[in-house]
């Protein structure tokens, strides 16, 4: 019996000795953390004031300042001080943007984003990829461009953004042989990275658009419609077959903005022969046309269509065509179903409850 009581009594110092380490740690690490906190309140402060005065007065235009760069000499402050130039350089514009640029190269931080594409961790390499493209390093393209087929998305994304940041349309190459998909967010980063479409890429513009990626034959039908290329209509109108309705869709769109006299018409013959998603795609377009010929054709849809959200679409496009009279009189009409009226209600804003 004693015994058990002597095996009791260490297995409860042992448990109270593990519980006071754990205790030790807990408050060890909440400590760093505290320090690390307010270490980075500091800095932040010291940065900012570095970067106002850049901004304000020019960073030739200041004496020297043996404190901040004291400070600058501290691996942990370079790469808080990179974070912060990176964030303030997307808030300014023209001048201001080249003194936080003169900055970064003053204190040599593209070191700092360099290490970063040599790490493991995807994040740190992305975290690399998106300050040099920030701070316009070109002499960081060739190793860049060995990441766009990176088997992290954070990576690749990344990679692919600052090729078309750096060398415009021409940075988009990576679009002939990738086979995952483009987020909508990272098209539209591509897109506002593309300010001209050079003479001579008729072929591969073509190409991108007969890709059997997806997502690159729609990002290509958002730079047709950025740029108004007028010439792809016909190729355009060939991918309403497409087997994507996604794409599909994003065409009906395209062909809208690249609008022919005989668009709305043509939209009218093929509309039967569509899916309900590029249907109401379809009466956006008319919507957004605000073509009159239209009109006998969206009041025999709302009429007469065996699909609710196509009779809503088509009432709420004759509203927007200017058509109030003759849904406020179709809705009095005493032949109208109780299903009509509420649509055409709907349409008028005047919902039921």
């Amino acid at each position: 019996m004693p015994d058990s009581l002597h095996l009791l009594l260490y297995i409860f110092i042992g448990i109270l000795v593990v519980v006071f380490l754990l205790i030790i740690a807990v408050l060890m690490y909440s400590f760093h953390q505290y320090k690390e906190l307010r270490h980075r309140a500091i800095w932040s402060e010291i940065i900012d004031n570095k970067v106002s005065e850049a901004i304000v007065f020019g960073k030739d235009d200041k004496p020297a300042d043996p404190h901040f760069d004291t400070f600058s000499e501290k691996a942990r402050f370079r790469g808080f001080f990179l974070e912060k130039l990176v964030s303030s350089e997307t808030k300014f514009s023209g001048l201001a943007q080249g003194e936080i640029k003169g900055l970064f190269s003053s204190y040599n931080l593209k070191k700092e984003a360099f290490k970063k594409l040599n790490q493991k961790k995807p994040y740190l390499i992305a975290g690399g990829i998106q300050e040099l493209t920030a701070m316009n390093v070109q002499e960081a393209l060739p190793q860049i461009a060995a990441y766009v087929h990176h088997p992290s998305p954070q990576v690749y994304q990344e990679a692919r953004y600052a090729m078309a940041s750096f060398k415009g349309f021409e940075g988009l190459d990576f679009l002939n042989y990738i086979t995952n998909r483009i987020s909508d967010w990272q098209q539209l980063r591509l897109l506002l990275s593309v300010t001209q479409i050079p003479a001579g890429s008729e072929d591969t513009v073509s190409g991108w658009l007969n890709s059997t990626n997806s997502s690159v034959v729609i990002f290509t039908l958002s730079l047709l419609r950025k740029f108004q290329l007028l010439s792809y209509y016909p190729i355009v109108w060939t991918l309403l077959d497409h087997r994507d309705e996604e794409v599909r869709v994003k065409v009906v769109e395209t062909l809208q903005g690249l609008e022919h006299s005989s668009t709305m018409m043509d939209f009218i013959e093929i509309f039967p022969n569509q899916t309900k998603e590029v249907q109401l795609e379809i009466l956006r377009a008319m919507k957004r046309s605000r073509d009159q010929r239209t009109v006998p054709f969206l009041q025999q849809q709302m009429c007469a269509s065996g699909d609710t959200g196509v009779q809503i679409e088509s009432a709420e496009t004759l509203f927007e065509l200017g058509h109030e009279e003759y849904l406020k009189s179709l809705a009095d009409t005493e032949s109208s179903s109780e299903h009509l009226i509420r649509i055409i209600k709907h349409a008028l804003q005047e919902k039921i409850c």
